[in-house]
């Protein structure tokens, strides 16, 4: 099902300068939340995201309606999410309502009250095939080569769908969001179990499908990898691909399904408002495991509202890389001169010879970034720009990426290579990988101190690799083996294993 058009390529730039606001409410049925998006980029910016826990589909499978108290509860959150987004500007602005609104009995009415308090505002009660199709564009929006099976847990619904190479097939709503399924089962894990296994058991291709990977999307399961970040000490406090291989997932997912309940509240901690649901997730996130025979969990933060915001796009800019795009992005807002990233490209080429296609890519995208730091304090360049790398709320890096980047944008603002704050990025990083990280943060320093930064000084240097690491100089251009130069071309060198010398070209 395709949910876009494709405007032509001069509009597609147009709008990727448009400061435009857009903004969504994700009406489900454990939470409400408003995020307002920025502008028209690759990876979404979402400069407002504020989430209200109402638990409208509590009742719902006893009673066949939306929760009364959470009903009166939503208007005013709803009242206040359209005065937000009215503040701000946001068009196109839209309401989508899941499965706790298509369900019940008093589903239409309460959408025709939010509709008189919210005059103009279009309402969609998403169908099960929409609320899959949103959930699979916004997680390919950040993974866009996602290959397994998606799971996106609600309060009132699971979506299954299989994802082939980042394309979207079969998929399925069945009656295990977290709310529903503890109302089903009367409160009893076990039962729930049951329950799962039997529902699961209705989706002919679950069993079928080849799935390395299992993408698990929802709040309930957000919390499930905090808890697991923190329980492991994870370096990186970021649930957006997170990653858990199959038999720890398994394990841990049984360790909470089991926990009593002052146990939960312990290891929940920033997520105690998830602790009754905890345990039900853990149960379907368990038997999804076991029928897709996935060998890891993936989690991603993005899902419905980052599938509607893709929506938006044009083709141009929906199809283009993430990390290359978010390093396109840090080039024009941080840059100094937009000709040099894709000098920097070719300059440091030779340093990497059969370079696979995963590093090319990171390679790029480090040099699109290398003047991130340029307006920060001196003293402070170093760890900013990790920082900003390393913990950077977009999509468009996973852990590795950010950890690889992170370390050779810091050894470009001349980090010492044992600094504490880079411990958790090689934590993160194999032997192998920090060696490349750190060739490419030292080449990057030795070419900004020849440069100063621009294309035209750059292109009178080059580097040749052979036994020895040679720099090339041209005369009368500028650039000069000075001391500066001598000892960046060294240390580069050092962490080559060659021996460095520099030739005048007359």
């Amino acid at each position: 099902m395709t949910l876009h058009s494709a405007p032509d390529r001069a509009a597609a730039a147009s709008a990727r300068s448009d400061a435009r606001r857009a903004a969504v409410v994700d009406l489900g049925s454990n939470s409400v939340r408003l995020v307002v998006f920025e502008g028209l980029g690759r990876n979404p910016v979402a400069v407002f995201n504020e989430k209200a826990v109402l638990r409208l589909g509590r009742g719902l499978e006893a009673s066949g309606r939306l929760n009364e108290e959470a009903v009166v509860q939503a208007l005013q959150v709803m009242q206040r999410y359209n005065a937000i987004a009215r503040a701000m500007g946001a068009d196109p602005f839209e309401v989508l309502a899941t499965a706790a609104v298509r369900d019940a009995s008093n589903g239409p009415d309460f959408v025709a009250e939010l509709q008189t308090r919210m005059p103009g505002v279009p309402i969609r009660i998403l169908s099960g095939e929409q609320e899959a199709d949103f959930a699979a564009a916004g997680t390919i929006c950040g993974i866009p080569g996602a290959d397994g099976v998606l799971a996106d847990i609600g309060g009132g619904s699971l979506e299954v769908v299989r994802l082939a190479r980042g394309r979207r097939f079969e998929a399925q709503t069945l009656k295990l969001g977290v709310i529903r399924l503890a109302d089903r089962a009367k409160q009893d894990v076990e039962r729930a179990r049951l329950l799962a296994e039997q529902d699961l058991a209705t989706v002919p291709w679950l069993g079928t499908a080849v799935a390395p990977d299992l993408y698990a999307v929802g709040g309930a399961w957000r919390a499930l990898a905090r808890m697991h970040i923190a329980r492991a000490g994870y370096p990186l406090g970021i649930v957006h691909h997170y990653t858990i291989a199959a038999d720890e997932a398994r394990q841990f997912t049984t360790t909470v399904a089991e926990a009593p309940r002052r146990v939960l509240e312990r290891m929940a901690e920033g997520s105690r408002k998830r602790v009754d649901d905890l345990p039900y997730a853990a149960v379907v996130l368990r038997r999804l495991l076991r029928i897709t025979g996935a060998r890891r969990v993936v989690f991603s933060a993005n899902g419905l509202r980052e599938g509607w915001y893709m929506d938006l796009l044009p083709a141009e800019i929906r199809d283009e890389d993430p990390l290359l795009a978010a390093g396109h992005d840090y080039a024009r807002r941080l840059g100094r001169e937009p000709d040099l990233p894709p000098a920097l490209i070719a300059w440091t080429a030779p340093l990497f010879p059969d370079e696979p296609a995963v590093f090319r890519r990171l390679r790029e995208a480090a040099c699109w970034m290398s003047d991130i730091g340029h307006r920060d304090h001196p003293e402070y360049r170093a760890e900013q720009a990790f920082l900003r790398i390393f913990r950077q709320p977009g999509v468009g890096l996973d852990h590795h990426a950010r950890a690889f980047l992170g370390l050779a944008l810091a050894l470009r603002y001349e980090a010492e290579p044992d600094a504490p704050f880079l411990a958790p990025a090689r934590q993160l990083l194999t032997i192998a990988d920090q060696r490349r990280a750190e060739i490419l943060g030292h080449a990057l320093r030795l070419a900004y101190t020849l440069s100063a930064g621009t294309m035209t000084l750059l292109q009178a240097t080059r580097l040749d690799v052979g036994s020895t690491l040679t720099l090339r100089l041209s005369t009368g251009s500028g650039v000069f083996e000075g001391e500066s130069v001598t000892r960046r071309l060294q240390r580069l060198a050092s962490t080559l294993a060659l021996s460095a010398q520099t030739r005048v070209d007359r």
